[in-house]
């Protein structure tokens, strides 16, 4: 069963287990027993290995606020020389 993610205008967001067939169905926030509405979210990151996830999150947050950097890190391309010659 998926888990999906809610939001309630009072007790804000939580997330339910429930069919796929009822899924667009009215849920009831389980706190207060108010009216929820589904969030959209991408489907299973949240089962995504740590390192990709946590990759993913930086190449999110670089969209809106890069990261300023002094140096290189990483590997060079293949073919390119150290210093940026192809060889």
């Amino acid at each position: 069963m998926p888990l999906y993610a809610y939001e309630c205008g009072a007790c804000g967001p939580f997330e339910a287990f429930r069919p796929v067939a009822s899924a667009g169905a009215a849920f009831v926030c389980p706190a207060c027993g108010g009216a929820a509405r589904r969030l959209f979210t991408p489907p299973g990151l949240a089962l995504l290995p740590a390192p990709l996830r946590r990759a993913r999150d930086r190449e999110e947050k670089s969209a809106f606020a890069p990261d300023v950097v002094s140096t290189k890190v990483g590997r060079p391309m293949p073919g390119v020389g150290h210093h940026g010659h192809a060889h």
